[in-house]
């Protein structure tokens, strides 16, 4: 008799070793994952939220950056678009005190919606001219940027500098507004 409860005790603790085997594979792996993933989808969503936030706290200075911006951006006629490039290298080769010897401008057709117009200009001066003709350039309230740029020196002195940069303007193609 004691032999049968001896396996009878063991037959329980068997079962109760595979019952709480079961268990863990079935209830408790499955739900400690599900909570782990929940966490980190709540910690997520919260980290949304704060960054919605702070946009909403800003959306006014953003508004208000996007409006300069656009406003500064090149003109929607191909024609004007050159022009008013033209004229900005005008402006900061006079400013600066440098002498632009050729502007060579070319359309890039990015999407539908915006183009860009990349101007290569060699440009020639001493360094504090070159220094000032950047500055009025990056100064400049027109939209571009400075794509890259290329200084070598024009005498064994190093006191004439030329300078080959590519500066890029952005062209947005307004979509015509539904009428209602």
């Amino acid at each position: 008799m004691n032999l049968n409860k001896r396996q009878q005790l063991l037959a329980i603790v068997a079962i109760a070793a595979v019952g709480l085997f079961m268990a863990d594979k079935i209830i408790i792996t499955p739900l400690t994952k599900s909570w782990d993933a929940r966490s980190k989808r709540i910690a997520k969503l919260k980290e949304d939220v704060r960054t919605g936030d702070d946009l909403l706290k800003h959306e006014k200075s953003w508004r208000d950056q996007w409006t300069q911006m656009h406003a500064n951006l090149l003109s929607t006629d191909k024609a004007v678009a050159e022009s008013q490039m033209m004229k900005a290298f005008e402006r900061w080769s006079r400013d600066g005190g440098v002498s632009v010897s050729s502007i060579r401008p070319q359309w890039k057709e990015a999407e539908d919606n915006f183009k860009t117009l990349e101007c290569r200009a060699d440009v020639a001066g001493n360094m504090p001219s070159i220094a000032h003709f950047l500055y009025q350039l990056e100064r400049d309230p027109l939209g571009v940027k400075v794509d890259s740029m290329e200084m070598t020196s024009r005498n064994t002195e190093g006191s004439q500098i030329a300078l080959i940069i590519q500066v890029s303007g952005l062209l947005i193609n307004e979509k015509p507004k539904p009428k209602s």
